[in-house]
């Protein structure tokens, strides 16, 4: 490996177009079922942008058929069968870098792997201090790989070239990089160490979602409130009927309302129309400004953010402070429930070994669908005094 690694730009073999047909479809199949070796694989979603996890693009690799960018929502409205695909793969080692990321949707479109190497996981059982695709990539193969478009909304169609090229690059390497980190476990005497924690990933990313017990926690720096139970009716009311919305609409809950709007109005709680009017990030549209094409994308969701008035936010609020005590979240170990078992930080973190790989790696799947409230301290039940809201 030089000291200085060289950017990839582009697939070796150029930038594929998508996938969305069924000939294309099984044509790709039949390339598939007629190449050898591992399968490098990835997913790309419209986290930030859509309310759901599906997966709006799939990209895949294997010797002798090359990249194919899969477009699983276009080929299931035609019709596609992954049982297809399955078979095309058969028993085929299926290379994922943070492999709980994408297993589960990749097991909601239907797909079966049945062998897993993750490239993330043996970067951390060799010993490397950055564990990303670019970081490894440039350790084991002196390569660097472009990354602008990571957070992209990929639900959009149609997918402009440099997208498509930075979904391949995502799979284009990952062959090599098998070979040469398992290579390296193998030399480390760390290769069926590496197995185990590969074949608990597969098990527990092909497995049903994990969800969050009481899921308006998800809440991010709830942990500042947690002291205050009518605090915590209001976060409860925002985030339920937000909840609500960003399903009915199809977008991402904090394009509707922010997380830090919501702690903003639990804290402050505001009794009238004026002290409502004087917090600003309930009262506008969520913009979020990165500088970047990005900007653009989030202007296609503003005409459902416009459907979304303050109005509505200030009733929510006033119905919440209106509770009585009884019916405000009970605290309990660190977790705000009603009628629900508690719930306590850590609860669903891997226990099976403590800060090892398999720990580490399900800590990262619950970022992925929620993740845990932000840790800091335990509730404890406080008296606060029952107020009721009026706005005029």
């Amino acid at each position: 490996m030089t000291d200085e690694p060289k950017l990839l730009a582009e697939p070796r073999e150029g930038v594929p177009n998508v996938i969305d047909t069924l000939p294309a479809f099984r044509d790709y199949c039949s390339e598939l079922a007629s190449s050898h070796g591992s399968l490098a694989a990835d997913a790309e979603r419209a986290s930030g942008f859509r309310y759901g996890h599906e997966d709006w693009l799939v990209q895949f690799k294997r010797d002798g058929a090359g990249i194919g960018l899969l477009d699983p929502q276009a080929l299931a409205a035609a019709g596609a069968d992954w049982n297809d695909f399955n078979r095309a793969v058969g028993d085929a080692v299926w290379i994922l870098h943070d492999s709980l990321q994408d297993l589960p949707g990749f097991a909601e479109l239907g797909m079966e792997p049945q062998r897993l190497f993750d490239t993330e996981i043996a970067a951390r059982l060799l010993g490397l201090k950055r564990f990303g695709l670019a970081a490894v990539t440039e350790h084991f193969l002196g390569l660097t790989l472009a990354k602008e478009h990571s957070a992209a909304d990929w639900s959009y169609r149609p997918l402009p070239r440099d997208w498509r090229n930075y979904a391949a690059l995502d799979v284009e390497l990952l062959i090599e990089l098998e070979t040469k980190m398992r290579a390296e476990l193998k030399r480390q005497g760390k290769m069926e160490w590496a197995q185990e924690e590969f074949d608990y990933a597969l098990k527990e990313g092909l497995g049903p979602r994990k969800e969050h017990p009481i899921p308006w926690m998800h809440v991010s720096h709830i942990t500042e409130v947690m002291r205050d139970r009518q605090a915590l009716a209001i976060v409860r009311a925002l985030w339920t009927r937000r909840d609500e919305l960003a399903r009915e609409y199809d977008i991402a809950p904090t394009l509707l309302l922010s997380d830090s709007s919501i702690i903003e109005v639990a804290k402050r709680k505001p009794h009238n129309a004026a002290q409502f009017r004087s917090i600003r990030s309930i009262n506008e549209r969520v913009r979020i400004h990165t500088d970047s094409e990005q900007d653009k994308m989030f202007e296609r969701y503003a005409p459902i953010q416009r459907k979304i008035k303050p109005s509505m936010w200030k009733n929510i609020i006033q119905d919440a402070l209106a509770l009585p005590p009884s019916e405000w979240p009970d605290v309990d170990g660190g977790a705000a429930r009603r009628g629900d078992e508690p719930y306590r930080l850590g609860s669903q973190i891997d226990s099976r070994v403590e800060g090892t790989v398999s720990g580490t790696s399900a800590s990262a799947q619950q970022g992925a669908q929620g993740g845990l409230p932000d840790s800091g301290g335990h509730a404890h039940a406080c008296g606060n005094r029952h107020q009721t809201a009026v706005f005029a």
